[in-house]
C-alpha cells in the first residue's frame, strides 16, 4: 500500500489575500500564530503542536484507505451542521400546539394570583433536576388550592403521601377470646386468618364463610396446656407452622388436623449438636420462603434448627448461637430473608447474628453486638422484601431499622416504644417505605397505638389509637392491602379502605346475621278420664324416646325390608321348590301350596263337577256362537261292537 509521506508543518498559501490589503498589527500577529509557515519558509515549531499534526495526517489517511476500500463516499469528517433556531421554534409550535395553550393558561393563572413569573420556552424533555422542580411548583400550587386528587397523590413521591397509603378508614373487630392473642398469621392467598393465644387456643377465620358477626369456624388446643406464641402459614398456604411454650413444634394442615410433631431431645447431653431435637422452650419459629416443606424454630437451648420433610422427624441442621465470650447465648427471634441466603437471629444478649445458608454454620456471615440492651429479648428481625434491610423491635423500648451493606450500625432508632411482651413485632409496608409496630399500654395512657415510620426519612407518618390495651402482634397482608392487630385483651382489630383493599374482610361486613325463626310450640293439655268409654278414652302421653321405638317395631311405618329366608337351601328358590319355574307358579301363579307327589289327573277332575255345574272360563265365552254339541249315542253294555270287515288288501 502506497501511503503519503509525512511532511512536518503545513504550508498554507494566502490566495485570497492581496498585498495591498491593509493589516493590522494585532491581526497579522494572529495570523502568524496560528499559520507558521505563512511566509513560505519553515519556521520552528512546538514538540506538542508538531504531535498532533503527525496524529492529523495519519487519521487522515487510514480514513481515506477504509473509504476506498468499503467503497464509501464521503466518510470521514464533516463539516458541521447549521441550525436556524427560529426556524425551530416555528417548527415545534407548529408540532406542539398545545404549548402555546398551556403556557397562557400558567400566566392567567400567575396573573390572578398576583404573582408575576416567567414562563420559559421550552422545546423537548427537560433535565431531572428541571423536572423535579416543577414537579414541586405543581404540587405547591395544588396544595394552594386546595385540590384533592386522589391520583396525584398516589403518583407523587412525597412523604406526606405515605398516610394516604395506609388502609385504616374503616375498622372491623373480632373476638378471640378474653386473654392475650401473642400469635397471628395470614394465609398467602388472603382467604384465612389463624390466631393463637396465652389461653392455649388457636382458632380459624375464614373470610368467605363469615358473616358480619366475625366468628371463627374453628378453635382448639394444639398444644395441649402450652400457650401458643408463633404461627405461621407455609409458602403454599396448606400447612400451619405452630410454635408453643413446648420444646416440640407441630405442624397442621390448613384445617387444623395434626400432620407432624417434632423429636424431643436429650436433656442429658451437653452438646446441642447430638441431640435429635430441641431441649427447652421454643421461643420463634418460621417457614423457609420457598420450599414448603423445610422450617426453622429457635428455643432456650441456644440453637436453632432447620427441619426438613414431614416424614423425617430429625433436624437437619443445628445453629449454635455464641455470646461475646464464645458461651451459650439464647435465640429470642429468627427469620429467613426472602431469597433464603441469609438466616438472621435476633439474641438475648443483644446481638444480631446472621449465617450463610450456602456455607457452613460454624462462623456467623454478620454479627452486631451490642445491637440492644443485653439482658432484653429482640422480639421480632424482620427483612425487608427488596431484602437490603432489616428491621429489630426489642423489650428495650427501641426499634432499629439496619442496612446489610453497612451492617455496623443502625440507620435510625426509635425509642420510646415500650413493650412488655416477648412476642411484640414489627413488620414492613408492602412497598418497604414504612415500618410499622404496636406498643404495650403504659402506665397513665388511655389508649396503646399504632406506630407508623418512613424508612426514607426516619420521620412518624401516622399514629392510630388502636385499644385500651396492648397491642402485640401486626400484620399488613400485602395481598388484601388490610392490617391485623392483635391485643392484649383477646381482640383482633382489622383495619381497610374501601378503595386500596381487596376481600377479606370486606367480605364479612357486608353478609348480615340470619337468625333462626322461632318455630311455635302449642301445648296440649291432657285430660285424664279413667272411666271413660273406649270411644273417647285418650292414650297416656309418652316421650318421645318410646314413639321412637314404637315405630321402629312397626315394620310400617320402619319402612322395614323383606328379612332374610333362614330355612331350605340354595337360597329363596330353593326353599320354594327344586327349580325357578316351580318358584313362579307357586309363588305367583298359586295362592295355594302344591305338593311334588300329588297326580295331576286326580287334581284337574276335582275341579270337573264344579266346572259342568257353574262354568266359568270357557263356556261362557262361547255361548254365543258354539253350535250345539250332538254326541254319538252310548251302546249298552251287553252288545258287542260290530267288527269291521276286512278288505281284499288287508287278506
Amino acid at each position: 500500500m502506497q501511503r503519503g509521506k509525512i511532511s512536518f508543518g503545513k504550508i498554507q498559501l494566502n490566495v485570497n489575500k492581496t498585498p495591498a490589503e491593509p493589516e493590522s498589527n494585532e491581526t497579522a500577529k494572529r495570523d502568524e500564530k496560528e499559520s507558521p509557515n505563512t511566509s513560505g519558509g519553515f519556521k520552528k515549531m512546538d514538540k506538542q503542536q508538531m504531535i498532533s499534526q503527525i496524529e492529523d495526517v495519519v487519521v487522515d489517511l487510514e480514513s481515506q484507505h477504509l473509504k476506498e476500500v468499503m467503497g464509501i463516499s464521503g466518510f470521514g469528517r464533516k463539516a458541521a451542521k447549521v441550525f436556524d433556531i427560529n426556524e425551530q421554534i416555528e417548527k415545534a409550535r407548529i408540532t406542539r400546539p398545545g404549548l402555546d395553550k398551556k403556557k397562557e393558561e400558567a400566566k392567567l393563572e400567575e396573573n390572578e394570583k398576583g404573582n408575576e413569573v416567567e414562563v420559559e420556552d421550552v422545546i423537548g424533555p427537560l433535565p431531572p433536576n428541571a423536572e423535579e422542580e416543577k414537579g414541586k411548583s405543581t404540587e405547591a400550587a395544588s396544595n394552594v388550592e386546595g385540590s384533592d386528587d386522589d391520583s396525584s397523590d398516589e403518583d407523587s413521591d412525597d412523604e406526606q403521601s405515605l398516610a394516604k397509603r395506609i388502609p385504616y378508614t374503616h375498622e372491623v373487630q373480632m373476638q378471640h377470646g378474653s386473654r392475650a392473642v401473642l400469635a397471628l398469621a395470614g394465609d398467602p392467598s388472603g382467604a384465612r386468618l389463624v390466631s393463637g393465644s396465652i389461653d392455649y387456643d388457636m382458632c380459624f377465620w375464614d373470610f368467605a364463610g363469615m358473616d358480619s358477626g366475625m366468628r371463627s369456624f374453628r378453635q382448639l388446643q394444639p398444644c395441649e396446656n402450652h400457650p401458643i406464641r408463633s404461627l405461621q402459614y407455609s409458602v403454599t398456604g396448606d400447612m400451619i407452622l405452630v410454635i408453643s411454650g413446648n420444646a416440640q413444634a407441630k405442624v397442621l394442615d390448613r384445617d387444623g388436623f395434626e400432620k407432624l410433631e417434632c423429636c424431643k431431645g436429650d436433656q442429658y447431653i451437653s452438646d446441642m449438636s447430638r441431640t435429635k431435637g430441641h431441649v427447652a422452650q421454643l421461643t420463634s419459629g418460621c417457614w423457609h420462603p420457598f420450599n414448603r416443606e423445610q422450617f426453622l424454630t429457635a428455643a432456650l437451648d441456644g440453637t436453632l434448627r432447620i427441619w426438613q420433610g414431614l416424614r423425617s422427624k430429625e433436624q437437619v441442621q443445628v445453629i449454635k448461637t455464641r455470646a461475646q465470650g464464645g458461651l451459650r447465648t439464647n435465640a429470642a427471634s429468627c427469620n429467613f430473608n426472602r431469597d433464603a441466603t441469609l438466616i438472621a437471629a435476633g439474641c438475648v444478649d443483644g446481638s444480631i447474628q446472621t449465617w450463610d445458608t450456602r456455607k457452613m454454620y460454624v462462623n456467623t456471615t454478620h454479627c452486631v453486638r451490642e445491637a440492644h440492651q443485653k439482658g432484653t429479648e429482640i422480639t421480632s428481625i424482620v427483612f425487608s422484601y427488596m431484602g437490603q434491610q432489616l428491621a429489630t423491635r426489642s423489650n428495650d423500648e427501641t426499634m432499629k431499622l439496619w442496612d446489610l451493606r453497612q451492617f455496623k450500625k443502625p440507620l435510625h432508632t426509635w425509642t420510646n416504644l415500650f413493650s412488655r411482651y416477648d412476642t411484640t413485632d414489627c413488620c414492613f409496608s408492602p412497598d418497604d417505605r414504612m415500618l410499622v409496630t404496636g406498643e404495650s399500654l403504659p402506665k397513665g395512657q388511655a389508649e396503646a397505638n399504632l406506630y407508623f415510620y418512613s424508612t426514607k426519612s426516619y420521620e412518624e407518618v401516622q399514629r392510630i389509637p388502636v385499644s385500651n390495651s396492648h397491642v402485640i402482634k401486626t400484620l399488613w397482608h400485602p395481598k388484601l392491602s388490610q392490617l391485623f392487630v392483635s391485643c392484649g385483651n383477646g381482640t383482633i382489630k382489622c383495619y381497610y379502605d374501601e378503595q386500596r383493599s381487596i376481600r377479606g374482610a370486606k367480605l364479612c361486613v357486608v353478609k348480615t346475621h340470619r337468625k333462626r325463626q322461632p318455630m311455635e310450640m302449642v301445648g296440649v293439655s291432657q285430660i285424664i278420664t279413667p272411666h271413660a268409654l273406649p270411644l273417647f278414652r285418650q292414650e297416656k302421653s309418652r316421650t318421645s324416646r318410646k314413639r321412637m321405638e314404637k315405630a321402629r317395631m312397626d315394620p310400617v311405618k320402619s319402612k322395614r325390608p323383606d328379612l332374610p329366608i333362614t330355612s331350605g337351601q340354595g337360597g329363596r328358590v330353593a326353599s320354594s321348590g327344586g327349580t325357578l319355574s316351580s318358584y313362579v307358579i307357586r309363588n305367583l301363579g298359586l295362592s295355594k301350596r302344591v305338593d311334588d307327589d300329588q297326580d295331576p289327573r286326580e287334581a284337574i277332575l276335582k275341579y270337573a263337577k264344579d266346572a259342568a255345574e257353574n262354568p266359568y272360563w270357557i263356556a261362557p265365552a262361547y255361548k254365543q256362537t258354539q253350535p250345539k254339541a250332538i254326541f254319538s249315542e252310548k251302546l249298552p253294555a251287553d252288545e258287542p261292537t260290530t267288527k269291521k270287515p276286512k278288505t281284499e288288501a288287508e287278506k
